[in-house]
């Protein structure tokens, strides 16, 4: 007998968004682990928020609304918000009730300077880390930057003083264009960037990691202005807030870091450089025998690779192969909570699997 196909026409449920959930999906551990530092970081937010007025939107929710957009690579908060409309556990993750109204896609805009800033992503950043620390090594790392797309086109790569030569930007055949005499107009924190000889010059940032070698996981990062520097700048930056005087450690790297200046900077910091040899470099390379030689070295460079990884999410997966923010500032807040969503995804794993070590 075929069954009876009849449409609902109104639904009435007794089970919560807490039921529906499955016991085991890989988001509840994650969702205990961010409840937790949200907790830590309530006492803050409570001073963001002037006491009169209409009650605004609570910032764990718009928080965890983020680390939802870099796990399901959701391209838009337009996206997001449909998606939290319908989803039950998009819902049951952020907090909100079954029939609570979704917000308007233009909260995360008008919250980015508030809420969604650099100083909290960079504490939340921080306090994931020190939930991980057990699981870290606090003696061995590597370090390495990529390339991060701005959400400017050519066009908009015009001359900062005076007309355009050529009209409106859109034809730029012929001309030298050069960061000293051209800027972009929607985003003039971006730099005509090329990451390799061969590749094309684009407007981009840079996203650089500082890495541990034990499991892998995300110690810091920051995100830069593009240049020939930017990286090993940066690099030394990320070395010095994480340096600790009478500790032997090393830090990995690849050929391009292979400088005399940052070699020698780092030794400086007190780590020992084992960075790829670069012996085409002029001068030849900053590393030789006295460090190639120990067994130490051959470890890092098999270590090194594994940042690759880290990339490899963060860009094509939580969406930063080209970023939908303008300005250095948003960028880094980005990237930084894109780094704590990373870490925050391997944890659950490691601390089922992993006994901790002291």
């Amino acid at each position: 007998m075929r069954g009876d196909d009849r449409q609902p026409t109104s639904m009435f449920s007794y089970v919560s968004a807490e039921d529906r959930v499955p016991k085991d999906h890989p988001l509840r551990p994650i969702r205990a682990l961010v409840d937790e530092i949200l907790r830590d970081m309530s006492r803050d937010f409570d001073g963001l928020y002037a006491r009169v007025g209409r009650p605004s939107i609570p910032p764990e929710r718009l928080l965890r609304a983020q680390l939802l957009q870099l796990f399901y690579s959701i391209r838009s908060e337009r996206l997001l918000m449909e998606q939290l409309d319908y989803n039950i556990l998009f819902r049951w993750f952020v907090g909100l009730e079954m029939d609570e109204p979704i917000w308007v896609p233009t909260v995360f805009t008008k919250n980015r300077d508030r809420v969604l800033n650099q100083e909290v992503a960079r504490q939340f950043l921080g306090r994931v880390v020190e939930r991980a620390s057990a699981w870290m090594s606090d003696e061995h790392f590597s370090v390495d930057g990529t390339l991060l797309e701005a959400w400017a086109s050519h066009k908009s790569f015009q001359p900062k003083d005076g007309p355009p030569g050529g009209g409106d930007g859109r034809d730029f055949r012929g001309q030298t264009r050069t960061n000293d005499t051209h800027a972009s107009k929607t985003d003039p924190d971006a730099r005509l960037y090329r990451k390799t000889f061969q590749g094309e010059a684009r407007l981009a940032y840079l996203g650089h990691v500082l890495m541990e070698n034990r499991h892998g996981l995300i110690v810091d990062g920051m995100a830069t202005t593009a240049d020939g520097h930017a990286e090993r700048d940066a690099a030394l930056l990320l070395l010095h807030r994480h340096a600790r005087a009478g500790r032997a450690r090393t830090v990995g790297a690849d050929k391009q870091y292979d400088t005399h200046d940052f070699v020698g900077l780092t030794r400086q910091l007190g780590y020992t450089p084992h960075i790829s040899q670069n012996v085409k470099r002029r001068g030849g390379s900053a590393i030789d025998g006295r460090t190639t030689r120990h067994d130490g070295y051959t470890r890092s460079q098999a270590c090194r690779p594994r940042i690759e990884r880290v990339f490899g999410w963060l860009k094509p997966l939580a969406g930063l192969r080209k970023v939908k923010l303008r300005g250095l500032e948003k960028v880094d807040s980005l990237f930084v909570f894109a780094c704590a969503a990373f870490n925050l995804r391997r944890l659950p794993k490691l601390m089922a699997g992993v006994p901790a070590t002291a």
